[in-house]
């Protein structure tokens, strides 16, 4: 007897399923309207909208439900897509300061390899004067460098400082002052 009542329970389930009518356009639209305003259904809501659109209460929670997940997928995918964009920016900015930083330690490299080849040769006063600009405090009346070929400390600072300020021109100089 109970195998027989359970077919009926499941015939009789099965069939009240196929029974629940599907929501019109209008019925679907006024839903939307609804859950714009306010994403959770409080029981008060669930049975005036029931009533107004003429299907079972229950119906309204399971549309509800299933809204609120496809809007929270919808809400993460473009939280997704807004994430995926700001790591794009992110690497290329990466990409950006990884090439600032292998042209920088270019500079130091030539920066310390001049030091390491002026040591040992140290250049010629003739090159010295031509490095020394109109603005160098290095600069005696006649408009000629001052620096000594023995003070050597100085004239790698001003170099270096030359070459960490990133003027361009006076890169140039120190370039030219070492070949």
């Amino acid at each position: 007897m109970n195998i027989l009542n359970t077919q009926n329970q499941k015939h009789h389930h099965s069939s009240t399923k196929h029974k629940k009518k599907r929501l019109t356009e209008g019925q679907v639209k006024l839903l939307e309207a609804s859950f714009d305003a306010d994403k959770k259904l409080d029981p008060e809501r669930k049975f005036h909208l029931a009533r107004e659109l003429g299907v079972p209460p229950r119906q309204i929670a399971i549309w509800y439900q299933n809204k609120r997940a496809r809007w929270k997928n919808q809400s993460l995918e473009v939280d997704y897509n807004s994430l995926q964009r700001r790591l794009e920016t992110a690497l290329s900015e990466k990409r950006q300061l990884e090439k600032e930083i292998d042209n920088l330690r270019g500079e130091l490299k030539r920066a310390h390899d001049m030091l390491l080849v002026s040591q040992v040769c140290p250049p010629p006063v003739s090159s010295l004067s031509s490095y020394c600009d109109e603005g160098s405090s290095s600069l005696n009346d006649d408009g000629r460098c001052s620096w000594p070929i023995v003070d050597q400390t100085l004239q790698f600072q001003e170099l270096y400082a030359c070459l960490m300020m990133g003027e361009k021109d006076q890169t140039v100089r120190a370039s030219n002052w070492i070949e």
